[in-house]
């Protein structure tokens, strides 16, 4: 899919004007932001803009180019003025599509934008803008809020509002072009945290001879076992490990096994 994406006015043009906002930089953003959203989420998309920082460009010079390049769709972002207890979100088609293709498309981009957007419907329009009329590809100009009321303004300061509208126009184009999301990448397993030792004492010595007799009886009883000291209120021990597990139940049946092979004093501690 070929999306020639533009941001309506900027440079020398600003737009509607309202409440501290210029239509040219929030059009901006969200055209911004739904580029990043296709190019990340989906394969197979390509995204041409008009512009893509605060520059003059016409009107014709946007539809030739987008004419030129051969766009499957044509799709103009701009933001409405009017007095100021006018609100919500309106789109628009040439005023000579009916019961087309165009006409479907713009259905689905309009369902798609309210759902998120939190404005009022002003429903499905047609006009004869230039960059309807002289694209040669289907064509949609939306309209989300009015600059001009304060309800619809306050929307358009939040960044994560106009997120969610570009979001909105995101999902109706994967709707209308049936995009296949990417595949996400495996997440990287975290990391485990060294976690609770098991350890099976068999017993312990303040004689470092008696460990390791017992360590060499062990052995003999098929056992692996080793000396480890310890200090407990100032006094050296000898303890003798035959065992240590991260699983309490794999270190349960070691001590069961060497309980019955007649170490009765056997224990385990956790670390």
């Amino acid at each position: 899919m070929k999306l020639y994406l533009d941001p309506g006015h900027g440079g020398q043009d600003p737009g509607a004007q309202g409440h501290g906002l210029n239509e040219k930089d929030v059009t901006l953003d969200i055209a911004l932001k739904l580029r990043t959203i296709l190019q990340n989420d989906y394969e197979n998309v390509q995204v041409k803009m008009s512009r893509t920082s605060d520059t003059t460009k016409s009107l014709s010079q946007r539809t030739s180019e987008a004419n030129a390049w051969g766009a499957d769709y044509y799709l103009s972002i701009h933001i409405n003025s009017a007095t100021s207890s006018a609100s919500g979100y309106e789109d628009y088609i040439y005023i000579g599509l009916s019961n087309s293709l165009t006409a479907k498309n713009q259905g689905i981009i309009h369902e798609e934008v309210l759902n998120v957007n939190e404005l009022k419907d002003r429903g499905k329009k047609k006009a004869n803008f230039h960059v309807l009329r002289e694209s040669s590809m289907p064509a949609v100009l939306t309209e989300n809020g009015f600059i001009t009321n304060a309800h619809d303004a306050a929307l358009m300061k939040q960044a994560s509002w106009r997120q969610k509208v570009a979001q909105g126009h995101a999902n109706g184009l994967a709707k209308i072009f049936h995009l296949k999301r990417k595949s996400q990448p495996e997440p990287t397993p975290p990391i485990p945290s060294p976690g609770t030792l098991y350890k099976v004492i068999a017993t312990s010595f303040k004689s470092r001879e008696n460990a390791d007799e017992l360590v060499t009886l062990l052995h003999d009883k098929g056992f692996e076992a080793f000396v480890n000291s310890t200090t407990i209120s100032g006094e050296t021990w000898y303890r003798v490990q035959a065992g240590a597990f991260s699983d309490r139940s794999n270190a349960e049946e070691r001590l069961t096994q060497l309980h019955k092979a007649g170490f009765k004093d056997s224990f385990l501690i956790a670390e």
